[in-house]
């Protein structure tokens, strides 16, 4: 069983910039895939960002590519995501999940664990 724990969330301006961070615990970290998720008011979850077991793949969806930057410590068993150049359409709960087969899957069915998630909210 893995136990995942968001932080860093909050308010800030656009343009700003946030990093989020997940520590995961209970599980062999460095075998998982990681992936951050996002679920706005009123709408579904939606895939933002994942990487690989290793830490060498990563994917983006095209409304972060270039602004969203994923990586991972698994010395630290912590997944971040820096987030700079904030708009207010990136307002959201930001969860992180883990994926056993440790290749990024868009899909949030593929994904085993999940954190609580974490407020970002973006003012204009």
């Amino acid at each position: 069983q893995v136990q995942l724990v968001e932080s860093g969330g909050g308010l800030v301006q656009a343009g700003g910039s946030l990093r989020l961070s997940c520590a995961a615990s209970g599980g062999t970290f460095s075998t998982y895939a990681m992936g951050w998720f996002r679920q706005a008011p009123g709408k579904e979850r939606e895939f933002v960002c994942a990487i690989n077991w290793s830490g060498g793949r990563t994917d983006y969806v095209d409304s972060v590519k270039g602004r969203f930057f994923i990586s991972r410590d698994n010395a630290k068993n912590t997944v971040y995501l820096q987030m700079n150049s904030l708009k207010p359409e990136d307002t959201a709960v930001y969860y992180c999940a883990a994926e056993a087969s440790g290749y990024i899957i868009r899909s949030s069915r593929a994904y085993d664990y999940w954190g609580q998630g974490t407020q970002v909210t973006v003012s204009s």
